[in-house]
This record gives C-alpha cells, structure tokens and sequence, in this order.
C-alpha cells in the first residue's frame, strides 16, 4: 500500500498560510524567550547565595511549621523563632539535610534547608540572662 506525494505548487492558499503560521511561531518563539531572560533577571536579583552545610555542623530549627509542637505556648508571637542545637547527619541534596532529632521532636528528621539556620555559638560574656522578675506590691484601693 503506497501513498501519494502531494506535489508543490498545487496549493497556492495552503504554502501561504503554512509560511505565515511558521513566522507567527518564529515571532512567537523570540517573545517568549525574551520575557524568559526578563524574568530570570528579576528572579536572580531576589536570590542568594545557599550554605554549604557538612555533616556534623550544628543548626536551629525554624518554629515556623512546629505549630503543633508549640502548642503547649501561651502566645504565638512570643515563641522563639528558632529552638535549639541540632547536629546534621547527612546531606541528602543541596536543599534537604536530615538532623540528628530527639526523639520528643515529633517530626520527619529530613529538613529542608529554608528551615534551618547555622548555629552561631555566643561571645563569652555577652550570654542573654533571663531579667529578675518584677514583683507589684499590691495596695488597697
């Protein structure tokens, strides 16, 4: 079973419109990856630099998606921004670490990294000391 091959110039109506479809694609193609360079270049303004994370580094942990954990807190907005020390046990890819958890923090260990912080130890001397509280003698009114 053969099939025929049209012959060229049959169609006139046909050949323009095919010609004006592939210019319309061809302008459409260059829009594209012009508005493509733009908004690459206004997306890597807004990005930085990624840590390098190694295995045994320490890191907090954002509170962030903890909400559940930190139940147990009076006020949200008064909660830390992040908790303690964690030491990383392995890279898993440039963007998800897993920490060596307790095992009360009822969460995957596997972490992304916009979830974490690197751990800054304090200068000597400068350690935060919690204030003494206030006490209000109370009067009659």
């Amino acid at each position: 079973m053969e099939f025929e091959v049209r012959k060229k110039g049959k169609y006139k109506g046909a050949e323009k419109f095919i010609i004006k479809i592939k210019e319309i694609q061809e302008e459409a193609k260059a829009a594209l990856e012009k508005v493509q360079e733009e908004m690459k270049k206004y997306a890597d303004k807004k990005r930085t630099e990624v840590d390098k994370y190694k295995v045994g580094d320490l890191v907090i942990l954002s509170t962030k998606d903890l909400k559940y954990q930190m139940a147990r807190r009076r006020m949200e907005k008064l909660t830390e921004r992040f908790i303690e020390s964690y030491r990383i046990k392995k890279i898993i890819s440039l963007n998800a670490v897993e920490l060596e958890l307790p095992s009360t923090v009822k969460i995957h260990s596997v972490i992304n990294i916009s979830r974490i912080q690197r751990y800054i130890r304090q200068v000597e001397g400068k350690k935060k000391e919690q204030p003494a509280p206030v006490i209000i003698k109370r009067e009659k009114e």
